[in-house]
């Protein structure tokens, strides 16, 4: 009984989420997208998260360089760092990354935003007016994840980049112009088509949890933290898992 009450409710949330994404993509599909929202969120959405992408991406550059002095310099192969740093960034960690920051700061605001309009029962009134609460707060915040999260992913990609650059050149003794060369020649049609196909299935996981979960929020202003929390655990999951998933499909079909 208590194993089977949890597996019940889980099945059920998920058909009912599925049902719930499926009025989106209805909306979306017979055109009824409120563009001015669109861009109303894709503007809350990237400001929320820019910043702190840009440090995160830096840092992350930055990082990969100084270890892979570390780990280039033990066999006499410290000109390779350009491509360890290049490579490593755009087929991997600038997408998870940046979809983990998102989801931590405009996936909460998103979820805690249609959480509270449902607690105060502002749901409810959109449908009294006879506005369909899914084309007017749902449609634009989802549309906006995948307009917003693949511009931060190629600004993170850059600054990472960036980042690695300064170590290379300036600790690492690798001359400027064969650091940039390097990068360029070492990135190829497969690497950024792999981190773009994991961007855009990111957004839409991003986009339907933490709505999904801020749309059928209850429980008062607990409950707005409690739902908001879990949309954010559930994306960083969602994430991670996924990210291995589509990792190994992309090598296995268009190779490594």
């Amino acid at each position: 009984m208590f194993i089977v009450t949890p597996i019940r409710n889980g099945v059920a949330s998920l058909g009912r989420g599925a049902c719930f994404l499926g009025d989106v993509f209805v909306c979306v599909l017979r055109g009824r997208v409120r563009w001015g929202e669109v861009f109303k969120q894709v503007f809350e959405q990237g400001v929320r998260s820019l910043v702190i992408v840009m440090l995160a991406s830096f840092a992350s550059g930055a990082v990969l360089a100084m270890q892979g002095r570390v780990m280039m310099e033990r066999f006499g192969a410290k000109e390779f760092i350009a491509q360890l740093v290049a490579l490593s960034l755009v087929r991997e960690l600038s997408p998870v990354f940046t979809a983990l920051v998102f989801s931590g700061k405009s996936g909460a605001g998103m979820a805690a935003e249609l959480g509270t309009m449902s607690v105060n029962s502002q749901i409810m009134a959109t449908r009294t007016m006879g506005v369909d609460p899914v084309e007017f707060l749902v449609v634009p915040r989802i549309l906006a994840c995948l307009i917003v999260l693949p511009i931060l992913v190629v600004m993170s990609e850059l600054v990472g980049i960036l980042g690695g650059y300064m170590i290379g050149v300036h600790e690492a003794n690798v001359p400027s112009i064969y650091y940039v060369n390097q990068t360029i020649q070492c990135l190829g049609f497969v690497d950024f088509f792999t981190g773009f196909v994991k961007v855009f299935f990111f957004a839409i996981l991003i986009g339907w949890t933490c709505s999904y979960k801020g749309f059928f929020t209850t429980g008062g202003s607990l409950g707005v933290g409690r739902y908001t929390t879990e949309a954010v655990a559930m994306c960083y999951v969602g994430v991670i898992v996924s990210n291995t998933i589509l990792t190994k499909i992309i090598l296995t079909f268009w190779g490594s």
